[in-house]
């Protein structure tokens, strides 16, 4: 293989391309190699696929924009952050993903968040490119004039290259409708133009009804079609989520809907642990404790009557797993204990919290694995959504966007059906990046050498 150029079409040819630009880049290559590793073998069958340097030019962004973020705190001491912001596809639409505040922020992942955005984005059947972004800012304990005053900072750069026509970021980890609000306020002040420029919006000035539940509902309509695909049914199921944030909060309150028994949640310093079941008064008060109060879940076990552990909520026995918090949070020791404690169904609600060998691990035990780029999709489903909205000057009900939703999240499951459903079980991994690539490829082809 000579340097920057493939030579065959192969799954180590890839990776050793990626390799070479990006040998710093782990969470990027590992999104590759999960994606390709489904591809490839799709693309060697179909020749239509095997030309035009499609596989170079999707594994490569369009653009990768990095800036620093100079900001002052409270103490009037002046600070400096980075900022990213990667677009990596446009086939389809303009870049659509979220910004995400956390000091882990960096190029890589970054990247990788938006090349998994690509395929997400064209598993909805709406018109959105693939795009992610944020910065490296920890934005715990900050007030709300530190963290206005570091939103229009980060705005003050990010303006002269989105807009609602060519990027239109959201939020993600550590943003939420108030650090939506000040960039968008900065925005409009910058440009004079008050459009549908960023989704997650408040419902005041341009927001979407069902945009702070989608990522959660979503990801519970999935495993409701998966479950049901393979004639089970999610009434009953012991189901463990991690995290407590926006997406497990609605994770769990949809799952508690559809009848599940929630046995356990987490936040990063351990996770409680509920025998006979979360009700909605509990999920309640970890509501109000993470969103209100921004406290830990081991000063609230007490209040809500559950036992408190430190670590990995994995080791709880459990048939449904729902990983909500971050990516590589389970590994194949994670794996192999949900596995034997009789876990049935694993679906992502975070981007990539399974690394490869937990995948395959679950794969190769006949467990139902929903990858996130299909099972998470509910939030910039909604977005798109959101999106629409605002490029009409109207608001729809609750019911009309959460019925929406649900025939997005079903659209997805049978288009994974439709590519990896050869066998007596889906597989959800090979069904939801070859679905996700050839729309994507059409375009690209369709499009000419861009």
């Amino acid at each position: 293989m000579k340097e920057n150029r493939l030579t065959s079409i192969s799954l180590e040819d890839v990776l050793t391309l990626v390799k070479q630009r990006d040998p710093d880049q782990p969470e990027f290559l590992q999104a590759v190699h999960e994606v390709m590793e489904s591809v490839i073998p799709f693309v060697l069958e179909t020749p239509r696929y095997q030309r035009k340097g499609l596989i170079e030019r999707l594994i490569e962004p369009e653009r990768m924009l990095i800036f620093r973020v100079p900001w002052e705190d409270d103490e009037g001491n002046y600070r400096v952050n980075r900022g990213y912001r990667v677009q990596f596809s446009s086939a389809l639409g303009p870049y659509k993903g979220g910004l995400r505040f956390h000091p882990s922020v960096n190029l890589s992942i970054v990247k990788f968040l938006a090349f998994e955005q690509i395929f997400k984005n064209s598993l909805t059947g709406l018109p959105l490119g693939g795009g992610k972004g944020g910065s490296d800012l920890n934005p715990k304990g900050l007030s709300d004039g530190e963290m206005m005053r570091f939103c229009q900072s980060f705005m003050n750069e990010l303006f002269r290259n989105i807009s609602s026509d060519k990027d239109v970021p959201a939020g993600d980890i550590g943003v939420g409708e108030r650090e939506v609000g000040f960039m968008f306020g900065q925005y409009k002040r910058l440009t004079a133009e008050f459009t549908g420029v960023l989704t997650g919006k408040g419902l005041s000035y341009g927001g979407s009804k069902v945009r702070m539940q989608s990522t959660g509902y979503g990801l519970l309509y999935f495993v409701d079609e998966m479950l049901k695909h393979h004639g089970q049914s999610i009434s009953g199921l012991r189901t463990v989520i991690s995290g407590s944030g926006n997406v497990a909060q609605f994770a769990c309150q949809k799952a508690l809907d559809l009848g599940a028994r929630v046995v356990a949640m987490s936040d990063s310093d351990g996770f409680i642990y509920d025998e006979e079941g979360l009700n909605e008064e509990k999920l309640n008060l970890i509501i109000e404790l993470k969103n209100e109060r921004r406290g830990r879940l081991s000063e609230a076990a007490e209040e809500l009557g559950c036992e408190y552990h430190e670590g990995s909520p994995w080791s709880v026995p459990c048939e449904l797993a729902l990983p909500c918090a971050t990516q590589n949070e389970i590994g194949e020791n994670e794996a192999k204990a949900l596995v034997q404690n009789g876990v049935v169904c694993v679906a992502e609600g975070a981007n990539m919290p399974c690394n490869d060998k937990a995948i395959h691990t679950f794969r190769d035990s006949g467990v139902l694995y929903g990858p996130g780029k299909a099972s998470n999709a509910g939030g910039v489903a909604v977005s798109g959504l959101e999106m629409s909205q605002n490029s009409e000057r109207l608001s729809w009900s609750f019911e009309d966007v959460d019925e929406k939703l649900i025939h997005i999240m079903k659209g997805i499951h049978n288009k994974c059906v439709d590519y990896g459903g050869s066998g007596k079980r889906v597989d959800y991994v090979r069904g939801s990046n070859v679905a996700g690539f050839i729309k994507v490829a059409d375009a690209m082809i369709a499009q000419g050498h861009v």
